[in-house]
């Protein structure tokens, strides 16, 4: 059974520091104690880091690491969620999601 992880990087309409910090404290408060979560984090982009292989397009990440797939699949639906993209989807203008099956270590 292998681990999955879920990168979603946020573009924002408006990239003000308040808008990203009411969207990390809306990841915080909707996106976190979902069952199968095993490592769970949000923040902002270092705009210190800004080599050419730096993505700068989006001001903020959620980075969650499920059991499996089947916990995954389950956090897609849940209601908390679906609140969270509710409430947070028109300050988005781009959301990127990768998700990856991790090798274990």
């Amino acid at each position: 059974m292998s681990r999955l992880a879920h990168h979603v990087f946020f573009s924002l309409h408006e990239p003000t520091e308040s808008n990203v910090t009411k969207l990390i404290a809306a990841c915080q408060e909707y996106l976190t104690g979902h069952d199968g979560v095993v490592d769970f984090s949000v923040g902002r982009r270092d705009t210190e880091l800004d080599r050419p292989v730096n993505d700068a397009q989006y001001e903020v990440s959620l980075h969650v690491i499920f059991r499996d797939r089947a916990t995954h699949d389950a956090y897609q639906t849940a209601p908390r969620h679906l609140k969270f993209i509710e409430l947070e989807r028109p300050s988005w203008k781009l959301v990127r999601v990768f998700d990856s099956l991790l090798e274990p270590s």
